[in-house]
């Protein structure tokens, strides 16, 4: 009995640990679904950026300009989807449908709400916080 409970308790912790947001996945996924246009730091300036009729944004001060918070629940809506940007032509990015899932993992915001979205767009968003300019 006690082996059991003690087993039940480590699968939960494992569980757990598989919710957390992981930055260096969130970087592969930049590197591969989003730098063509934000470039490879993030900053607006991909191979792409000088053919979009509105040049991407440098993701590097999206906490600069949101009064030193990270707007976490403006970045994760516009990544999954559900606040699309009409600069794209199509959803956000042409990898859109990618990052367009089951909205059943949790996010915390600053403010301390949860937002549901995708474990890519988690671990992505983990690696955009990382990547924020300070002042």
């Amino acid at each position: 009995m006690r082996i059991h409970v003690l087993l039940i308790a480590a699968l939960g912790v494992t569980a757990s640990a598989g919710l957390a947001q992981d930055a260096d996945v969130g970087r592969a996924l930049f590197h591969r679904h989003c730098a063509t246009c934000h470039g490879l730091e993030g900053r607006g300036d991909g191979p792409m950026a000088g053919a979009m009729l509105i040049k991407p944004a440098n993701l590097t001060e999206l906490s600069i300009t949101n009064q030193g918070v990270f707007p976490l629940e403006r970045v994760v809506r516009r990544i999954d989807g559900r606040d699309p940007l009409i600069s794209h032509g199509s959803p956000m990015p042409v990898y859109g449908d990618y990052f367009e899932r089951v909205f059943d993992v949790p996010i915390k915001t600053p403010a301390g709400q949860p937002v549901l979205t995708s474990r890519p767009v988690v671990d992505l968003v983990a690696y955009l916080n990382e990547i924020q300019r300070q002042e």
